[in-house]
């Protein structure tokens, strides 16, 4: 190989008659390609001709770069358009959800308040506004866990866990559900499984997300089937059910937040599109995994999650009394005395009537001012406040309690009661002085569980 003209070298290459330009392309001082050109005889080049192949090269890499921004602008436009396609979808059924159980639950009450019904009605209406409470209570919860999860702010409150017993109380939340459509739940659950290091609440949430999912894209008289067995090191959970099944285009998105296979106004199945993100989150928060596989849309869809087994059985204690370790008695709270601070008449109302059914005498006052004369006064054995409250909030009301006197009630226990349920509302009331940090609504029985551990931890 013989460069013939020296001045030319650094581009143009002649082997026998024949002579090749080698031209790079070059845009903002860098090489993106490089431009080739044959000749069949070489010929003699001169300056000219090497000003003119560089200009070529340069205005190619040009025209190239322009393509290629234009391509990249295109599909950044198209990629910010599904984003907005899916945030605008995603928006109006959150609107959609969380008003729909709006309906019932503000209908029935005013026909209750207004009307006189027969008992069997009544119950009717309470069950349906009950549903619906419930219903909306876990929209919310799972529009909270995303912000956690988004924020890496998930805690776990790690133990050995049996995952049989995770899997009954799911089973139990679904099984009026699937009752109601006549889809048969059938379990196969091995005994000589041993326990995984967990929170029992979130796997249990797992196991209910997953088998809603299930029971909701399950026609009538369906069948979802649970499996529990070991695979290797671990334990597999595998929930399986003859439903609607999974497009194969959307397989891969299932897992992801705010995808919905259908958000449109047409859909069949109402919910947020969140569970199965929520699910893929807690389950590798627990050091597993977890996947879906249908054979397509009607052949119905296997979930599978593997979470690793401990390796002893040893029961890594949390020093808490679980809900179902708890007396549901009227002496539960038998003796404890309760200061209940609360803007709200009806919430006052309410936890006074429901911490008074295990026992416990409650003096309710509305306000922060109030709750400091009446700690002095009362010497109470646990303080309830809420965190919304005029003039002065419960931040500012536990940070002056705190500062008095252990005899003037400075180390009384206290828990928040709010609707301020974020991970910066927990932190600001574990600041202020609050042990435990309760989102609004709070089931009484979560209520007398939380103020029999702080107590008896006290």
């Amino acid at each position: 190989m013989i460069a013939r003209y020296p001045d030319l070298a650094d581009i143009v290459t002649v082997i026998a008659n024949n002579a090749w330009a080698s031209i790079p392309l070059i845009v903002e001082g860098k090489v993106i390609g490089a431009l080739g050109l044959s000749f069949t005889t070489a010929q003699i080049f001169n300056e000219e001709d090497r000003g003119f192949m560089l200009t070529l090269g340069q205005q190619c890499g040009q025209a190239i770069a322009r393509a290629q921004l234009y391509e990249a602008e295109k599909t950044a436009r198209a990629q910010a358009e599904t984003a907005n396609r899916i945030k605008d979808e995603f928006l109006a059924v959150l609107s959609h959800e969380l008003r729909t159980p709006l309906n019932p639950i503000l209908g029935w009450a005013k026909l209750l308040r207004t009307r006189k019904f027969d008992e069997a009605t009544r119950i009717r209406a309470l069950e349906t506004i009950e549903r619906n409470a419930k219903l909306q209570t876990q929209l919310i919860g799972d529009l909270l866990d995303v912000s956690r999860i988004l924020q890496g702010k998930v805690r776990l409150n790690l133990y050995a866990v049996d995952l049989k017993v995770a899997i009954a109380s799911a089973l139990e939340t679904v099984r009026l559900a699937a009752e109601a459509k006549s889809i048969k739940i059938q379990t196969v659950l091995s005994n000589d499984i041993g326990k995984v290091l967990g929170d029992s609440d979130r796997l249990q949430q797992v196991m209910w997300n997953l088998l809603s999912n299930a029971v909701k894209f399950t026609p009538t008289e369906g069948l979802v089937e649970v499996r529990l067995e070991q695979v290797g090191l671990n334990a597999q959970i595998q929930v399986i059910d003859t439903g609607k099944g999974i497009n194969p285009e959307f397989l891969p998105y299932v897992f992801d937040y705010f995808r919905q296979a259908d958000g449109k106004t047409t859909r069949v199945f109402g919910g947020l599109g969140l569970g199965l993100a929520i699910v893929r989150h807690l389950v590798e928060l627990h050091g597993g995994t977890v996947q879906a596989d249908s054979p397509g849309e009607g052949q119905g869809a296997t979930f599978t999650v593997s979470i690793p087994l401990l390796k002893n059985s040893e029961r890594i204690s949390s020093g808490e009394v679980s809900q179902a370790e708890i007396s549901t008695d009227d002496t539960l709270l038998a003796g404890v005395q309760i200061l209940l601070v609360d803007d709200q008449a009806d919430v006052r109302e309410f936890f006074s009537f429901a911490l008074e059914q295990y026992g416990a005498t409650v003096t309710a006052v509305e306000s922060a001012n109030e709750a400091l004369k009446t700690l002095v006064q009362l010497k109470p054995d646990i303080l309830l406040s809420d965190i919304g409250m005029p003039v002065m909030d419960g931040y500012m009301l536990l940070r002056e309690i705190r500062k008095l006197p252990p005899d003037k009630g400075g180390q009384i226990p206290a828990i928040a009661l709010t609707a301020y349920a974020g991970e910066i509302n927990y932190n600001q009331a574990m600041a202020a002085g609050f042990q435990k940090h309760l989102p609004k609504p709070v089931d009484p029985v979560d209520l007398a569980t939380a103020i029999v551990n702080l107590i008896g931890n006290d």
